[in-house]
């Protein structure tokens, strides 16, 4: 046996055991359905439905609307909204929506102070006219089941405090969009052992994501809220992690039934917002982001490269590993598009999701240490 073909029974012996993994680790995600509303709530419980909303004219009113109509059986509900200074018709779409609705209420945002974050001295700003024992942060382009939010807080008070979040089903409509947007998913069915997030107290187990995320008045002040996480350009996760570090829990569950959202709304947006967050996601971890994206190469891209050497080159040792290392990968991310509710047919892709991913966090490296930064919604970050 050559030392060829030892490196490829290692690799696909590497994608086979990430393949258990997947299948194991997806049965740790709770379903948000789970949890007995009825047995959970309590009449006098009052949720702060928060939505920071920045030139969302396009999204604004559909959000709303799902809000206003959830099932608020077994709590009462407030809906406050943050015009963040946009440049469009938000603020008048989100008054003209206020003023047949009592529940709702318009905020006015001011410029972020130096050493914030926008989106983060938004919700600052709405916490601090909130009056809900639990904070329901949802983003504007997010749509709402009606009984989200009912389950979503019943998981909380089963929790008994701290955060609950969960992804979104994620409306894909562009090639781009279908390619990575699902791969946030990916990433976490892949490589967070997901029942450490709720049993360790841990902040490296954490997944968040800011679209949909409940918080316990009382967790949000013991981590010092988003003024604690001021200049932190990924928020979400940042905000979770202080939340451990103050010692109260978190719970990822799987919320796709109930909650969307369509993030991007072409691949300029997708490439731009994922280049905004992959380097600092990582904590501007060189190591750690480059070798994550080597990782990937190896794993992900060198079996269908190896499958097509083969082909051409008659290397029947390439062609064979090439083809199990292919299915393995697709196979790991067929795991993950069903956890997300997406298409079957989208694991086929896999390969080029992969370098697309591969493509942005090498932009958002190069963009992190040059100091040029993201641009995001008209605002430069640095």
């Amino acid at each position: 046996m050559s030392a060829f073909e030892i490196l490829w029974i290692i690799l696909t012996s590497v994608l086979g055991v990430q393949l258990i993994f997947a299948l194991w680790n997806v049965t740790c995600l709770p379903k948000i359905r789970s949890f007995p509303a009825d047995r959970l709530l309590h009449p006098d419980t009052l949720v702060s439905v928060l939505i920071p909303a920045r030139n969302e004219k396009l999204h604004i009113e559909g959000c709303l609307e799902s809000v206003l109509a959830s099932d608020t059986s077994g709590f009462r509900m407030e809906v406050l909204v943050l015009d963040d200074r946009s440049e469009d018709e938000t603020a008048s779409i989100i008054q003209a929506i206020a003023n047949r609705d009592a529940r709702v209420r318009l905020l006015g945002g001011a410029e972020p102070p130096a050493g914030w974050m926008g989106k983060s001295y938004a919700c600052h700003q709405l916490v601090q006219e909130a009056k809900g024992d639990w904070f329901m942060f949802v983003d504007a382009d997010v749509r709402l089941e009606p009984e989200a939010i009912r389950q979503t807080v019943a998981a909380g008070c089963d929790q008994g405090r701290g955060l609950v979040t969960g992804f979104p089903y994620q409306v894909a409509k562009t090639w781009m969009e279908k390619l990575v947007v699902p791969m946030m998913v990916f990433t976490i069915i892949s490589h967070l052992p997901i029942f450490m997030v709720r049993r360790s107290s841990s902040p490296l187990f954490v997944a968040a994501t800011g679209a949909f995320l409940l918080i316990h008045r009382s967790s949000y002040e013991a981590s010092g809220g988003h003024a604690a996480i001021q200049g932190d350009l990924v928020d979400d996760m940042s905000l979770a992690k202080a939340i451990k570090r103050a010692g109260h829990p978190v719970m990822l569950v799987d919320v796709h039934e109930l909650v969307s959202t369509r993030m991007y709304q072409n691949g300029l947006e997708v490439w731009n917002g994922y280049k905004k967050n992959m380097y600092e996601g990582t904590g501007r971890r060189d190591v750690l982001l480059l070798g994550t994206l080597l990782m990937y190469t190896v794993m992900y891209l060198v079996p269908p490269i190896g499958l097509v050497f083969g082909l051409y080159s008659g290397s029947s040792t390439s062609m064979i590993y090439g083809i199990i290392g292919t299915l393995l990968g697709m196979g790991v991310k067929r795991v993950a598009d069903q956890a997300g509710g997406q298409p079957w047919w989208l694991a086929w892709l896999q390969p080029i999701s992969m370098a697309c991913v591969i493509g942005i966090g090498m932009a958002s490296w190069r963009a992190g240490r040059s100091g040029k930064g993201y641009v995001w919604k008209g605002r430069r970050y640095s």
